[in-house]
């Protein structure tokens, strides 16, 4: 899986790590059960005395290593679907330890098992001990399928206590430490994944930095030749419209000549802010593309709407200029202004072209007025 393909919500982002983390480590976990039932039959004083529940064991076992396997998660994005696969497949392990614990009690109950109460025990102990190591992603379930795998067979040896009364208490003082271990794994897994919380969050600042304007907060050039391709691609695949405005500050250089860098800077602040309040949808995209020109894409959007919102903002503007710390500045804006059409447009480079020379053509006429690259069609 790729960085891309990654979730990047941090709530979706645990739940994806730790199915990730599950699925993983559960893949084989399955056939060392089935191996070591077939073991425990196979060994056994008479595997033929047994034969019903040898065979019954194994396909118990079987089925339970393929109902791991088949289970797979099918999406990565989805909290809900995240936690509906991680409560299943708890559940395949849960009852997986279950009935070995069950599979462990019997060895040492039947006296058909004799011989193989040993690799019972040792199998035991080793899907206990990978238990602790592999799942300790949950705490409580984890902690539930050590007793699902221990509490059978160590009720067995209590209820034969003169025998088996030094492995029962060898065991608890086992399982003691496996609980132990438990709770430290757990924590070390969680700061673990709160690290990577820690460093998703940052990648995503830091690509949200190269993606943003600093001075303006709006997209920045990097963010709109990304942006723009895609949203193009979509327009096609979709049959949807799509808009671009593109807009240019008049005589910016005058305001800096005039008053100053800072103002000049306070200017584009202001001019974005502007932009803002009318090209206000969530969809619309708003760029500052370099210096004093900006961009607007707008999906789902015809000539006719780009239109009007694009000269609604230059009459705004005109009319009320931009008010500046203990200053009004008059100031106006050429607007280029077309819709993606495949008729003439090959692809994004040439449709950015056409609204570009719609925008030359305002700036060559001069000036404050908006030009379509196109005829206005409603």
């Amino acid at each position: 899986m790729t960085d891309a393909e990654v979730p990047r919500q941090p709530t979706t982002f645990a739940l994806w790590r730790e199915v990730d983390d599950t699925r993983i480590r559960t893949r084989v976990g399955g056939l060392f059960y089935l191996v070591a039932w077939l073991l425990t039959w196979i060994f056994s004083a008479s595997p033929a005395g047994v034969v019903v529940s040898g065979v019954l064991g194994s396909c118990l076992f079987a089925g339970l290593l393929i109902a791991r396997l088949l289970h797979r998660p099918n999406a990565i994005d989805d909290p809900q679907q995240l936690k509906h696969w991680l409560d299943r497949h708890w559940g395949l392990i849960l009852l997986t330890a279950f009935c070995w614990g069950q599979a462990h009690a019997l060895a040492l109950y039947s006296d058909a098992y004799d011989g193989s109460e040993l690799i019972a025990t040792l199998a035991t102990v080793a899907f206990s001990t990978a238990m602790t190591f592999n799942f300790a992603m949950r705490y409580r379930r984890a902690l539930l399928a050590l007793i699902l795998l221990y509490l059978p067979g160590l009720a067995v040896m209590a209820s034969n206590w003169d025998e088996r009364h030094a492995v029962l208490i060898t065991l608890l003082f086992y399982l003691g430490y496996l609980v132990l271990v438990l709770g430290r794994n757990h924590r070390e897994y969680r700061a673990t994944l709160e690290l990577e919380l820690k460093l998703l969050d940052q990648q995503r600042q830091l690509d949200l930095l190269s993606r943003t304007d600093s001075l303006t907060q709006l997209g920045n050039r990097y963010q709109f030749n990304n942006l723009f391709p895609s949203l193009v691609a979509n327009a096609i695949r979709q049959g949807e419209p799509l808009s671009l405005v593109l807009l240019d500050i008049d005589f910016f250089k005058q305001v800096n000549d005039e008053h100053g860098h800072a103002s000049g800077d306070a200017c584009l602040t202001a001019f974005a802010e502007r932009m803002r309040r009318v090209f206000r949808r969530d969809a619309d995209a708003l760029l500052r593309l370099g210096g004093e020109e900006f961009g607007v894409l707008l999906p789902g959007t015809t000539l006719a709407q780009a239109w009007d919102l694009a000269e609604h903002f230059r009459r705004e503007l005109e009319e009320e200029g931009l008010e500046l710390p203990g200053q009004r500045l008059v100031l106006t804006t050429s607007l280029g202004v077309g819709c993606f059409n495949s008729r003439h447009d090959s692809d994004a480079d040439a449709f950015f072209r056409r609204v570009d020379s719609a925008l030359y053509r305002a700036k060559r006429e001069g000036r404050n007025r908006l030009v379509s690259a196109e005829p206005v069609r409603a």
